[in-house]
């Protein structure tokens, strides 16, 4: 069997969410798509700028859709669909003309002159322009859409009659879903008032479904205004706008968070009564913070994505966007230097794998198949752990360290690790730098530490980690160290100033035996400082 077969073979039974998700489109067309893409889609409101929603959505959303690609020869696409006829309902915080955009309050954010002055038709263009670059920047494969476009070009237009001719039965729908008030005045057809291009709630009656023609009152003028929302005309109201771009575009996969459950339901129904199929796909849990609070772009409470690159390569984003997606996780500074490193390991594990296992593998995911060799010679946690006691932003004096543990590295044989010590230093200097506590160490600390120094007296300067570890393990052993976890505690507080860290053996090697028995000696003196 050729690794082609053998890979596919093991696609079609991988237990990896992509493939199951993968399958759900596999029973929706059991004798195949024919000459037809499947078709997915993500939806971007483009009122503010991408974020890391955008990009873990967009991100799966590929994952999915390469899992496909291994298991048939099916051809795909990916819309990266904007809703850019919303009425601008408040002006976003921290955009500048602030009183120029009040003046366009209501307006589609299509129709709403561009506040920085970029030369973009509108402040929907600004940011859709903003969108594409940003996910250019993550090489994804998509084809981009604009609602307005589709609207005006009148693309919907056969499914905007069918949303008049089905009117009644959506209205069933969605009346259940509000409160009194609501009910009264809700329409899931938004005119766009022709003298104003605001995006009107009011009320509609249905004058002709087939010409696209509805009668409403103005709520300015109070006159009685008949016109077609075909063509531009009007947009719809969300949950309906969603179930009409699906069965209008043919859209067959769209994933979302779990805070938009309901309106999936909803959508769905109104996307049958509309004579289409619902997509498949699954509702992903939200990321939390640190306190375990709901991210909110609002609060900024979150990891940014470019804060998240400032301090880690993206691969270890994309690793950790891809575990364990039904699953609420954090979302902090704190959980970076972890990511970093298990994605390292996945990546070291790969090779050595079989298909089954591999396909299991988050880093086979991340790289669309195409996973690399693992080239890093030290985690990232022994990194800054160097940066900690070398004190030192330099990166050419923490390359000479690094070149004790690894002597066939250099910044141009591994560009990955000469990232990684960057990415290393912006993240103690900001986040590890201030917590650092040395503490003296006990009686019985103390006696460890002086026999451990007179082991690494006796050990050549090129003694390996190993070699190293196997030294502390007998020290702490020797030393009556029950459980041994507290020895190796009780080194890293006193010689390194933090609860946890890196193999010692490891990091001895990489820091230089004549140094490390200088940590020693300090803690040693703060010892007999505290005594004195």
């Amino acid at each position: 069997m050729s690794v082609d077969e053998q890979l596919r073979e093991a696609a079609k039974v991988s237990k990896a969410w992509p493939y199951e998700e993968a399958r759900k489109l596999l029973k929706r067309y059991p004798q195949g798509p024919g000459e037809n893409a499947i078709l997915f889609e993500t939806g971007y409101g483009p009122s503010g700028l991408p974020h890391l929603g955008t990009f873990q959505e967009v991100a799966r959303t590929l994952m999915v859709r390469h899992a496909l690609s291994e298991m048939v020869d099916w051809p795909s696409r990916l819309i990266a669909f904007s809703d850019d006829m919303d009425g601008m309902r408040k002006v976003p915080p921290g955009v500048p003309h602030q009183d120029m955009m009040r003046d366009h309050l209501d307006r589609p954010l299509s129709l709403v002159p561009d506040p920085y002055g970029c030369g973009h038709d509108s402040y929907a263009a600004h940011n859709n322009n903003l969108l594409r670059e940003f996910l250019d920047r993550f090489g994804f494969d998509y084809e981009f859409l604009a609602s307005s476009d589709c609207y005006r070009s009148g693309r919907f237009n056969d499914t905007l009659r069918q949303v008049l001719r089905r009117y009644d039965a959506i209205m069933e729908v969605m009346l259940p879903t509000l409160g009194e008030e609501r009910r009264r005045t809700y329409s899931p057809v938004l005119p766009i008032g022709p003298g104003t291009g605001k995006v009107l709630q009011v009320p509609i009656e249905v004058v002709d479904a087939e010409a696209g023609t509805v009668r409403y009152t103005d709520p300015e003028t109070g006159l009685e205004v008949e016109q077609s929302i075909l063509s531009g005309g009007a947009k719809l109201q969300w949950k309906v706008d969603w179930a009409m771009r699906w069965v209008a575009l043919g859209v067959d996969y769209e994933m979302s968070g779990k805070d938009l459950i309901d309106s999936v339901t909803q959508s769905s129904k109104i996307a049958r009564i509309l004579g289409g199929r619902p997509p498949e796909g699954f509702n992903y849990e939200l990321f939390l913070d640190e306190n375990g609070e709901k991210i909110s772009k609002t609060k900024g409470n979150g990891v940014t994505i470019d804060e998240w690159l400032t301090y880690a390569p993206e691969e270890s984003l994309e690793f950790y966007i891809y575990r364990e997606p039904r699953k609420a996780k954090q979302l902090s500074f704190g959980i970076i230097p972890k990511a970093v490193d298990e994605y390292q390991q996945f990546l070291a594990a790969y090779p050595a794998q079989d298909w089954h296992r591999r396909l299991g593998n988050p880093v086979h995911h991340v790289h669309s198949g195409k996973v690399p060799p693992a080239r890093m010679p030290l985690s990232f946690a022994l990194l800054l752990n160097l940066v900690g006691v070398a004190s030192t932003d330099d990166k050419d004096l923490l390359w000479g360290f690094v070149k004790r543990y690894a002597p066939e590295a250099s910044p141009d044989t591994h560009p990955e690790l000469d990232a990684l010590i960057g990415h290393a230093l912006a993240y103690f200097r900001d986040f590890v730098a201030g917590s650092l506590r040395r503490r003296a160490p006990d009686e019985q600390e103390a006696a460890a530490l002086r026999a451990l120094d007179e082991k690494l007296a006796a050990m050549p300067d090129n003694a390996s980690p190993e070699d190293i570890q196997t030294e502390v393990y007998e020290v702490g052993k020797a030393a009556g160290f029950e459980p041994l976890r507290d020895w190796f505690t009780a080194l890293y507080e006193t010689l390194l100033g933090t609860s946890q860290g890196p193999r010692m053996g490891s990091f001895i090697a990489l820091y230089g035996i004549a140094d490390s028995r200088r940590l020693i000696a300090e803690a040693l003196g703060a010892k007999s400082a505290g005594q004195g």
